[in-house]
């Protein structure tokens, strides 16, 4: 980190001197990276008035999902879905973040049963009772970006799905029970993956949760595999997703080759996902997102 003298002003731009800031928190980080932890950089911590952008974006994140909530159901077709939160979300005066992003064609991800991510809405596409889906919400206002993502089950759904749906939330919550400060990604990481093993399940290891904010995607990747003890320091002013994708059976995955976006399981077996956006905070951590 570029050294700040301890009565300029701190590079947050809170107006207030660096000794009284920032400058605790910039030594703490240091030493953890002396012991050769992998820590963030400042562009990753965001600001009190980074955080209230975030926060307005995610009200918006939220009602939408909530709307989702009340429309879903047998018969509804995957674009109906997609032109509720399209609308909904340009009617609040935000963004889909997902629409146009790297080439994606809708406003909303809708990932049903073998589907893992990023399952592209389609009118064709009925739901069924008995499905199981996961619908993702990402939304752009005023510059600040919120995402998360909900598992619904579509009338009479089997008891094996619901088990996989109420498991994969489980994780979820687990990982969240993680989040403080001073712990470590990897924490977060090995408490979602050991819920998910226990139970008979796997975790997708390539695709994980990121860092978000001013961008839709930012560092660091946040990987759902990996060992308590490693992956980045978790410092106040992280704002990060946590979204294991748990799958009934194995952890293969691929991409669809026609769409170059849906992903499913290599195996066919159902997949699940929960998502909610997460800031690390002084005392653990604040839920932005759910």
């Amino acid at each position: 980190m570029e050294k700040i003298s301890r009565n300029a002003p701190c590079w947050c731009g809170s107006g207030k001197k660096y000794k009284i800031c920032h400058m605790a928190l910039d030594e703490k980080i240091h030493h953890y990276e002396l012991e050769g932890h992998i820590v963030p950089d400042r562009s990753i911590l965001k600001t009190e008035r980074q955080l209230e952008g975030i926060r307005a974006s995610s009200v918006l994140n939220i009602a939408v999902l909530d709307a989702v909530e009340k429309m879903i159901g047998p018969g509804v077709t995957t674009q109906q879905i997609d032109d509720l939160v399209h609308h909904m979300t340009i009617e609040m005066g935000g963004i889909p973040a997902p629409l146009n992003y790297e080439g994606y064609p809708k406003s909303v991800c809708t990932s049903i049963n073998e589907v893992v991510c990023h399952g592209i809405p389609s009118r064709d596409r009925v739901l069924q009772e008995g499905d199981i889906i996961n619908v993702d919400v990402s939304t752009l206002y005023k510059g600040f970006f919120s995402d998360s993502s909900r598992m619904y089950c579509i009338g009479e759904v089997s008891e094996e799905k619901k088990r996989l749906v109420q498991v994969t939330k489980e994780c979820m919550e687990k990982g969240i029970a993680m989040v403080k400060p001073w712990n470590f990604l990897g924490d977060m990481a090995q408490a979602v993956n050991d819920h998910a093993k226990a139970n008979g399940y796997s975790v997708v290891v390539d695709i994980g949760g990121h860092g978000i904010g001013l961008e839709f995607h930012e560092e660091p990747f946040v990987s759902y595999v990996t060992r308590s003890g490693t992956e980045m320091l978790m410092v106040p002013g992280m704002v990060f997703t946590i979204e294991p994708m748990v799958n009934m059976g194995s952890s293969e995955i691929y991409v669809d080759d026609a769409d170059g976006w849906t992903v499913y399981t290599e195996d066919g077996k159902p997949s699940a996902q929960w998502e909610v956006t997460v800031a690390v905070t002084e005392e653990g951590c604040e839920i932005l997102t759910w």
